[in-house]
């Protein structure tokens, strides 16, 4: 498995510290940033797509498994999580709960708050903050130019409030709120999989590529709020990105080193020889180095 280095856990992975604070933080920031809302109020997330007689729910899909889920998502657990399975399942559940239940919250505050934007203007302003996070995820000096998505969210919320209604309308959609629910739980069911796939992706995932295949298709995501791609064009390329990011080689790789330590270790007889500072393997996340070895 490649060690990841990816920008937007290791900037959390300081703030917060613990891979379970971590995976919490990972998973809630876009309710806490305003990112979930923005979505929310642009129509994303109760975006849908029609193919033959099955009408898919793109934006709850696109929205669980690239929002709330995610390459970031992918990293905690497979690189800096510790434990057994279980112990991950565990994890990812006690997650999963205020996730739901902060998305399902947002969800219904939203039309409220929808009663007095010009939703046309704060659309564009939420296609600008899924580019800046994808920016931000592809590496980590272009993110340190770009402002921060709470910033692009106030900025849009201030120019799409429509002053001759400066009345609120309390107002509740259940569509948008089941629509919340189920993004929350798409990625819940992510973060399983990945918990329970966590020996087999380990030695297979390439965890930086499937970082960009991942950005790309946050990219994708903006382009399609913009109408220059469709809607839903971002799930095909996060299943591509998926697919391009498995690397058989890893696991032979993986195992001739494994063969190799263990035909040191008897050719020592079994000595616990300390390691040189020189070859001390890297850890994920590592503090040392903020910036990708590739930049």
């Amino acid at each position: 498995m490649s060690i990841s280095r990816h920008p937007v856990a290791l900037r959390l992975e300081r703030q917060v510290g613990g891979a379970s604070r971590l995976l919490a933080t990972v998973m809630l920031l876009p309710l806490v940033d305003g990112i979930f809302a923005a979505l929310v109020l642009s129509g994303a997330l109760t975006a849908t797509t029609r193919v033959g007689p099955l009408v898919v729910p793109t934006g709850v899909l696109q929205v669980g498994l690239l929002v709330f889920g995610g390459s970031a998502t992918v990293a905690v657990v497979l690189a800096e999580m510790q434990g057994s399975r279980a112990e991950k399942v565990r994890a990812v559940l006690t997650v999963g709960v205020p996730l739901v239940v902060g998305a399902a919250a947002v969800a219904a505050l939203a039309p409220t708050i929808e009663s007095v934007l010009d939703a046309a203007v704060f659309e564009r302003f939420a296609a600008f903050v899924v580019l800046t996070i994808a920016a931000k995820t592809a590496s980590t000096r272009l993110g340190d130019y770009l402002p921060r998505p709470g910033v692009i969210v106030g900025l849009g919320l201030l120019a799409s409030v429509r002053p001759t209604s400066l009345a609120l309308h309390v107002q509740v959609d259940y569509a948008v709120i089941a629509a919340a629910l189920g993004a929350g739980a798409v990625a819940v069911a992510f973060g399983l999989s990945v918990a329970l796939l966590e020996p087999h992706l380990r030695h297979l995932l390439d965890i930086d590529r499937f970082r960009f295949g991942s950005a790309v298709a946050l990219g994708t995501l903006a382009l399609s709020l913009f109408g220059v791609v469709p809607a839903g064009a971002a799930l095909p390329v996060f299943a591509l990105a998926g697919v391009l990011a498995i690397d058989p080689g890893q696991a032979g790789s993986d195992a001739l080193a494994g063969d190799a330590v263990a035909e040191n270790a008897a050719t020592d007889g079994g000595e616990d020889d300390e390691p040189q500072a020189e070859d001390a393997p890297r850890a994920p996340f590592d503090h040392g180095d903020e910036r990708a070895p590739w930049l």
